[in-house]
């Protein structure tokens, strides 16, 4: 059983003081979390010059089905920037996955885009190029510290909700307006 102190399969959504360029805005989706650090992919920040049927391409896996190359590819975060992820719902049974609870997964293997590529990958994906880490601790004291709101993740947000709208439709979800938010961080 997962420690319920640990944000597996969870959002970390930036607060709205939070100026790293790397997160200001951001909503992240919780892959790993555990003595060792952090593993995230940040949700909603689309790549614009780059597709899906580029990257299939590149990997000699075919053609895309209609409509499935022109996916936009999201910028998942700073670390690794080549390495790819597939969010994806419904879990099903790839070569490198992390089972993150709802029956989503994040999956890194070369045999989930082939079957994408094919027509045959799970109902609802995306692919981020690179992730956010967190070394042991660092993500608790940036949480101690304001920096982010956590909350389960919702599948509606990160398939159903546009890319533009999710970090404050994330918030939104539990109850917060991040319009009423100051931008100033600071300590009474």
């Amino acid at each position: 059983m997962a420690n319920p102190d640990y944000l597996n399969g969870h959002f970390l959504i930036a607060m709205p003081a939070l100026g790293d360029p790397n997160f200001h805005h951001t909503v992240t989706l919780i892959c790993e979390h555990g003595p060792e650090g952090a593993l995230g992919i940040i949700i909603n920040r689309p790549l614009e010059d780059i597709h899906l049927g580029d990257v299939l391409e590149q990997l000699e896996l075919g053609e895309a089905q209609t409509g499935i190359g022109n996916q936009p590819l999201f910028q998942g975060g700073p670390v690794e920037q080549e390495r790819g992820f597939v969010v994806h719902q419904p879990l099903g049974d790839w070569e490198a996955s992390l089972d993150l609870g709802n029956d989503l997964g994040v999956t890194s293997s070369r045999d989930i885009l082939a079957a994408i590529a094919d027509g045959k990958g799970p109902e609802k994906s995306f692919v981020a190029l690179g992730y956010a880490g967190w070394g042991a601790g660092q993500l608790e004291q940036e949480i101690s510290e304001n920096a982010w709101l956590s909350s389960p993740a919702e599948a509606r947000i990160l398939f159903d909700v546009p890319p533009a709208q999710r970090w404050r439709e994330s918030a939104r979800a539990m109850g917060v307006d991040l319009s009423r938010l100051s931008d100033q961080s600071g300590h009474a």
